[in-house]
């Protein structure tokens, strides 16, 4: 395995002052045991929410294991944007088409109890809860920056667990070349999903490459600055992928299913010609309706639109480019 290279540092004027951090969250109401835990481990810092953003809520359960997770050297350079920043401008189509949808109508989501369902080419297939998919599981939280296919970015501390250890568990056959994910389907609970505007074909899917799947950097996150997902971010769980175009990091995932094929995804399903399967970040393959060479990093400045240049996969070219060898990453993009 790759040790994590940190990536470029993000210049002083560009990024969120670190004032931002404030102690977790996470020392649980009568939770003295807890508390001593975490100081035996080293607790670490959390943005609170902040700006009238909903306070997330899981299962106690879920919610001891997050406030437990420990720090890594994942993007220890990086200054995260604040917790309502993140958690209030975000696309979940699912909840509506615009930033604010999110926030404003997944409070009831229900997330618990939530199962999710393996298949296709595995041993070990079944519908399985969170709470068993997540026993033996040591989350870990790591600072990610976060590119959208829409030239914005922000940079997220998710709190997660490597992909490739999910995986390992059901027992992929040789002939499971990609990973399928889904996201849950409720019409009464998305509005976005029973909307006549809607131009989408629910359930959302997306999908990855094995090697991709399995690489090291990939995520399953259930959290983010140091708490449970809020139910805007994906809650209980998402994929993230750090050097991919932020709609590659599928949300609220009900399905996991091992393919031979490449297996349709939503966005390239809609508009092929503007949204490849990769969809790795590239800032020298344009996007057909604007540049993909500059990004707005959020939030922005009250006088400045914070603009910077985008890296190729999104800083983290060392770690992932040799996943692409030989490719021509203008065909597939």
């Amino acid at each position: 395995m790759k040790r994590f290279r940190t990536p470029n540092k993000i210049a002083p004027s560009e990024i969120t002052p670190k004032d931002i951090y404030l102690n977790r969250r996470h020392f649980m109401q009568g939770g003295a045991a807890l508390a001593a835990g975490l100081s035996a481990t080293g607790a670490h810092a959390l943005v609170q929410p902040e700006g009238g953003s909903a306070t997330p809520s899981g299962p106690d359960w879920l919610e001891r294991k997050v406030a437990a997770a420990s720090t890594t050297a994942y993007g220890q350079s990086e200054k995260p944007a604040p917790y309502s920043a993140a958690s209030t401008y975000n696309n979940f189509y699912e909840f509506g088409m615009s930033k604010s949808d999110p926030s404003r109508h997944a409070g009831d989501f229900t997330t618990d109890p939530w199962n999710v369902t393996i298949g296709g080419e595995c041993e070990v297939k079944g519908t399985f809860a969170l709470e068993d998919i997540l026993k033996g599981v040591n989350l870990e939280e790591r600072i990610y920056r976060l590119r959208c296919v829409e030239a914005w970015s922000m940079v997220i501390p998710w709190i997660g667990f490597s992909l490739s250890e999910l995986i390992a568990r059901f027992k992929p056959l040789s002939s499971a070349k990609y990973v399928e994910f889904i996201t849950a389907e409720r019409p009464k609970e998305m509005p976005g999903q029973r909307s006549v505007f809607s131009t989408i074909r629910w359930p959302y899917r997306e999908g990855l490459r094995m090697d991709e799947a399995t690489h090291p950097l990939t995520l399953m996150a259930v959290g983010m600055y140091g708490d449970v997902l809020p139910n805007q971010n994906g809650a209980p769980l998402r994929l993230v992928v750090p050097w991919k175009y932020g709609f590659k990091s599928i949300k609220s995932i009900v399905a996991i299913n091992f393919t031979e094929t490449m297996p349709e995804t939503s966005w390239n399903q809609i508009a092929p010609h503007e949204y490849g399967f990769y969809a790795n970040v590239n800032p020298d393959v344009d996007h057909p309706r604007w540049s993909q060479a500059s990004e707005r990093r959020l939030p922005g400045a009250l006088f400045g639109s914070n603009r910077i240049d985008t890296q190729m996969f999104n800083g983290y070219a060392e770690e992932v480019a040799s996943l692409y060898s030989g490719m021509d990453l203008r065909k597939w993009y």
